[in-house]
């Protein structure tokens, strides 16, 4: 007698999540801006994976959270710092684990002078589904759409 597996039986198919998923990315995403422009450290963080990298320009990779925390804090302490971004596409894999944003960002600062200074560039956002259900950053790069100064 050869055992053959039963064709009746269907394979299970994973329901397609990935518009309730890019939804939730768009959301976290915006929220983290939110955070992130009235300088929240806590809020900030809050939407860090515990072992998130931020690669930020013309500075060294920070990840996990105490080296993202130090390089944020030194952000956050520039007189006149204020950023928002938006995204303009976000993506869910079919898996349902992995996603990222990636748009625009408008930044203001203002330098030792006290003159302000206004910067506009793109990122790119990896996310990362947690046990729980939440979309946390795995990996976050930005850069200027500014020519690179001398």
């Amino acid at each position: 007698m050869v055992l053959l597996p039963d064709c009746n039986q269907s394979s299970k198919v994973q329901p397609d999540n990935r518009p309730a998923d890019e939804a939730a990315i768009r959301t976290a995403d915006s929220a983290w801006s939110v955070a992130t422009g009235s300088k929240n450290m806590k809020d900030f963080l809050g939407y860090m994976a515990d072992d998130g990298i931020i690669q930020a320009p013309n500075a060294p990779l920070a990840k996990g959270k105490d080296s993202v925390q130090k390089l944020m804090a030194g952000f956050f302490s520039v007189p006149g710092f204020f950023v928002k971004w938006t995204a303009s596409k976000a993506e869910a894999a079919a898996s349902g684990d992995l996603g990222y944003s990636m748009g625009a960002y408008h930044l203001t600062f203002n330098d030792d002078k006290g003159k302000m200074i206004t910067d506009n560039g793109k990122y790119t956002t990896i996310w990362k589904k947690q046990a729980d259900g939440s979309w946390k950053v795995a990996v976050d790069m930005f850069n200027s759409d500014l020519p690179a100064q001398p």
